[in-house]
């Protein structure tokens, strides 16, 4: 019997760690993706440099699906140089370096992604970008302000994070990737985040062909909220909000939303927050969900950081 086939949009640091680690323990067939809109860090310094695609969500997804030797991993990952960035970063990851060199020297993305799936050894499992194709994300803010860029919209340095965004876009309509369509496609199942919402998730959906596959596809459609909102992008959000504002892009509904419903103690929530200053409140919980559709279950760590249990989030996909 052939592997399920799963396929996972997400943020390049909360879905390899969240989904992807532990759904590659199960026996089924992995697509991660990577909307390719990066701006900052060091992908975003590497793109500015070299005219070539941001690489770091590729990276880290690469890593998390992984099956090489320790060494391999631990080379990805070294960091290398003096400059600092803006996400805190000290230098260029070699895992940057090695897919923008070989982006930049060969000039072929699909060469790129054969020796790259060859070095980390993925065996049954794909890593592949949403578009090969330069655009940035762009956001019209409630006053009706224009905001250029990923970095920004994930962290409000030149706008008043106070402002909700009404509504992102792209500044130069993209093509996706005929490879990444198909698999789309193809999928028995589409899990959607976690990820931050409107500088990560919501673009997928914005490049050519990708909503329209999923409206094709047969597979089931799943979104993983988040646990909390964050500042500047889902001030005040519910797990409705989040669910209804991303169908509006899909352009079909959502066969189920994962959510957390398990309310720390406010001393965890509060020292969370000192550390990721960006993040606001729990995601509120709306009254009278449909149960159908609606999942709700304490998704948790046990202690520590406000963040999602991978052993739980994936043991509901697979229920799924």
């Amino acid at each position: 019997m052939p592997k399920k086939e799963i396929v996972c949009f997400g943020g390049g640091t909360a879905l390899p760690n969240v989904i992807l680690s532990e759904l590659k323990k199960y026996p089924v067939k992995i697509t991660a993706l990577s909307s390719m809109l990066e701006s900052g860090g060091s992908s975003g310094q590497l793109r500015i440099d070299f005219g070539i695609l941001p690489s770091g969500d590729l990276r880290r997804q690469f890593l998390a699906l992984s099956k090489a030797t320790k060494w391999k991993k631990e080379l990805f990952g070294f960091r290398l140089g003096r400059e600092i960035f803006d996400d805190g970063h000290k230098g260029h990851s070699f895992g940057n370096v090695f897919i923008s060199g070989l982006e930049y020297n060969l000039r072929d993305f699909k060469k790129v992604l054969e020796i790259v799936h060859e070095f980390l050894e993925l065996k049954n499992h794909q890593v592949l970008p949403v578009t090969i194709k330069q655009s940035h994300i762009g956001a019209i803010l409630e006053n009706g302000e224009i905001i250029i860029g990923e970095d920004e919209i994930d962290v409000p340095r030149k706008h008043s994070p106070k402002l909700k965004i009404k509504e992102v876009f792209l500044t130069k309509k993209i093509k996706g990737f005929p490879q990444t369509l198909n698999a789309v496609q193809q999928a028995d199942l589409i899990t959607i985040g976690p990820g931050d919402f409107y500088s990560t998730i919501v673009p997928f959906f914005l490049i050519g062909g990708v909503a329209n596959a999923i409206q094709k596809s047969k597979a089931k459609k799943v979104f993983i909220c988040p646990a909390m909102t964050k500042l500047g992008e889902t001030n005040n959000f519910s797990v409705l909000d989040f669910s209804e504002e991303l169908e509006k892009y899909i352009g079909r509904p959502l066969d189920f939303v994962i959510y957390n419903n398990f309310t720390p103690l406010k001393i965890r929530v509060k020292n969370y927050k000192k550390e990721h200053q960006e993040l606001l409140d729990l995601v509120k919980i709306n009254a009278n969900l449909s149960t159908k559709k609606f999942i709700g279950e304490n998704l948790l760590l046990k202690k520590g950081p406000i963040e999602y249990d991978s052993k739980k989030v994936v043991n509901i996909l697979m229920k799924l």
